[in-house]
């Protein structure tokens, strides 16, 4: 592929940084909506059926016009049928640098950002490639004067594509795992509010998310542990406020850790407006309070810029509340979470206009001519 497969991976570069004009705009990913992935034989039997079908429409008295038509069209739906579906894949996969940087960092982990960029530049050097077999065929077709040639060198043009989707097998292939893995991930809007919710583990994580969210929390998974991630929401004047949890990242002390998990917690910095960090002093807490807020330390220096509250949960089951930490509440009796949910709105102050005149960053903008 050498130098084609290189300017491939720089045009993809240059789309996921938004443009040709180095503008970029931060998206949000529905995971869920990432297409399916044919297998490579599925692609070509997908592109041979459908060239089949354009030769049955062909009509022309003349026996050596009609092939010689039919060849044609044949190569020409074929290779175009193959050039669409690999193109597809590359336009409709989410654009890398186009996303958050949280967002990012899950599909390095989960993936790889690198292969993940190398594979989708390899499918639109195939298609490339599929384009010009089909202009140098047709060029052929017209160049020659018998209708076995005809036949030819559409067998050849057929001949050729094969060859080059069975070059990038693995790639597919690859597309087709990875798009199992990513359809898992969470998916949060970087232009509402989100509230970040950590602590060990059993603290009640995501029973508060439950507790607080305007309907079911949906269900995910992080790249780097077999537990579930929970994302709810709750609604404040029309403002959605999104709020997610964070198993497996910030549950235990930093040196268990390996660098997938490092890299996803470092990540969190550029997720959240607020961070809640969840204690359960309770006496049959899962992890020792000494523990719990050992970790609260850690936390605290990771995500030093980060405004972060404390809240004792099962308030139900203790005696004497702990007057050190911001809130206390219970999520089965209800206990302190309208007066959380209040802070958490105020700090966060999504809805303060600094210009009312001004529109905000993301909104689509017309230049002035």
């Amino acid at each position: 592929m050498g130098a084609n497969l290189l300017h491939s991976l720089l045009m993809i570069e240059v789309r996921y940084r938004g443009g040709v004009d180095g503008g970029s705009c931060l998206a949000s990913v529905e995971w869920r909506s990432i297409p399916t992935v044919l297998y490579p034989q599925e692609i070509l039997d997908k592109a041979f059926g459908r060239a089949s079908s354009q030769a049955d429409l062909v009509e022309d008295p003349d026996k050596y016009h009609r092939v010689r038509k039919q060849m044609n069209r044949m190569v020409q739906s074929a290779c175009d049928v193959a050039t669409k579906t690999l193109n597809s894949y590359v336009d409709r996969w989410p654009s890398l640098n186009a996303l958050p940087e949280f967002d990012q960092a899950l599909v390095d982990a989960a993936v790889g950002c690198d292969d993940y960029k190398k594979n989708l530049a390899s499918l639109q050097w195939a298609a490339e490639r599929s384009q010009r077999i089909s202009g140098e065929a047709q060029s052929k077709i017209l160049r020659l004067r018998d209708i076995d040639g005809f036949h030819k060198a559409r067998r050849h043009a057929y001949g050729r594509l094969s060859s080059i989707i069975d070059q990038i097998s693995p790639q597919i292939l690859w597309l087709g795992e990875a798009r199992d893995v990513l359809r898992k991930l969470p998916s949060t809007d970087p232009f509402e509010p989100c509230i970040v919710v950590a602590g060990s583990p059993n603290v009640g994580k995501s029973a508060l998310i439950g507790a607080l969210s305007s309907g079911e929390p949906q269900v995910a998974s992080y790249p780097f542990t077999t537990k579930q991630i929970h994302l709810g929401h709750f609604t404040h004047r029309r403002r959605v406020y999104q709020m997610v949890d964070t198993p497996g990242l910030l549950d235990r002390p930093m040196p268990e850790r390996n660098q997938i998990e490092m890299q996803a917690i470092a990540a969190l910095e550029h997720l959240g407006d607020v961070l809640l960090f969840l204690i359960d002093r309770t006496d049959d807490s899962t992890t020792p309070v000494s523990e719990q807020e050992h970790l609260l330390g850690e936390v605290r220096g990771l995500l030093s810029d980060r405004r972060v509250l404390v809240v004792s949960t099962k308030s139900d089951l203790i005696e004497n509340i702990d007057s050190s930490d911001d809130h206390s509440i219970s999520s089965i009796t209800g206990e302190g979470l309208e007066e959380l949910r209040s802070d958490l709105i105020e700090i966060i102050d999504a809805d303060r206009v600094e210009d009312p005149l001004t529109l905000p960053d993301h909104w689509p903008r017309q230049d002035e001519g």
